[in-house]
């Protein structure tokens, strides 16, 4: 006996026009990068070790761990010489879905050896001018973001006025950097939204430094910048950090979070601090959600609309 599956579940979310867009739109991306003599690569997909984050969960299958992000293993071909590198390819979140999040997506990630942050910040611009025709992105601090738009300054305001910021009744106990989260997005972006337009955040505090360089300050920030259009987040890039024995530290660190968090430690990438340690050049890079570029620039509200199968299809 067999059995069908509702009409509404085997036939894509996506339709024809929207995916025929999808496709032109990511050969205009990889045009972009091949007029400018950047190398489309492709690494794993699975993988038996990982960069451990605190907040994010890699979907575990028999033999290891699907990525949710190329960038340990595109950094290895960086430090190998291969010179400026991009890729489009899935990536995997566990836990993650909503109206901007699927558990499975497409990230476009690329490298610049030798280049400044700053450097990489225009030619983030000059893509989104390409797909999304916005104007030039405007630059904040991260502090002046939330000064100009939540009324607080994240390094210095008491946590009681932060507290105060917060729309609901958060948890008890958060510190500075958790509460300052929390406004992120339930403050700042929507007020983002609501001002529309093409906006960089720059200098984020140092307390989450991932992978990224830090400066020593005053205020203390990490080398990043995440772009935001019409407020939705897009792009996450980094002055990236060189060396293996800080970098090996935060993994330590984030490792001992989650097992306070009641979370698993995740196996570190030895190949990844190996090749830091070969000598990895000055870079910078950035990671950029190429599902929530289609919603933008296909004017979509769900990002379930510029997919074939979203998770709940698949």
């Amino acid at each position: 006996m067999t059995t069908t599956s509702p009409t509404s579940l085997w036939q894509p979310s996506a339709t024809l026009d929207t995916l025929k867009s999808r496709a032109r739109i990511i050969a205009k991306i990889r045009e972009f990068f091949q007029n400018r003599g950047v190398l489309e690569v492709t690494t794993p997909v699975l993988l038996s070790t990982v960069a451990p984050e605190r907040y994010q969960n890699p979907p575990v299958c028999q033999n290891g761990y699907l990525h949710s992000s190329p960038e340990t293993a595109m950094k290895r071909l960086v430090a190998a010489g291969y010179g400026s590198i991009f890729q489009i390819c899935q990536v995997f979140r566990a836990d993650e879905a909503g109206r901007m999040h699927n558990p499975e997506f497409t990230m476009l990630e690329w490298y610049r050896p030798e280049w400044s942050i700053d450097e990489l910040m225009l030619e983030v611009g000059d893509l989104m001018q390409e797909v999304l025709h916005c104007s030039s992105p405007i630059t904040l601090t991260f502090r002046q973001a939330f000064q100009k738009y939540v009324g607080i300054d994240p390094f210095l305001s008491p946590l009681a006025d932060m507290l105060a910021k917060v729309s609901t009744p958060p948890p008890d106990g958060l510190d500075r950097s958790s509460l300052t989260d929390l406004l992120l997005v339930d403050q700042l972006e929507p007020a983002l939204k609501k001002q529309g337009g093409s906006l960089f955040l720059v200098d984020y505090p140092a307390w989450d430094p991932a992978m990224a360089e830090v400066d020593p300050g005053p205020p203390k920030v990490a080398k990043r910048f995440e772009m935001y259009v019409d407020g939705v987040e897009l792009a996450n890039g980094y002055q990236e950090l060189r060396d293996a024995h800080e970098q090996n530290q935060r993994f330590e660190k984030i490792n001992q979070q989650r097992l306070q968090d009641g979370q698993q430690p995740l196996p570190v990438d030895n190949h990844f601090l190996d090749a830091l340690s070969s000598g990895f050049p000055r870079c910078a890079g950035v990671a950029l959600g190429v599902d929530r570029l289609l919603m933008l620039a296909l004017q979509k509200e769900r990002i379930n609309d510029v997919i074939a199968f979203p998770n709940d299809r698949a």
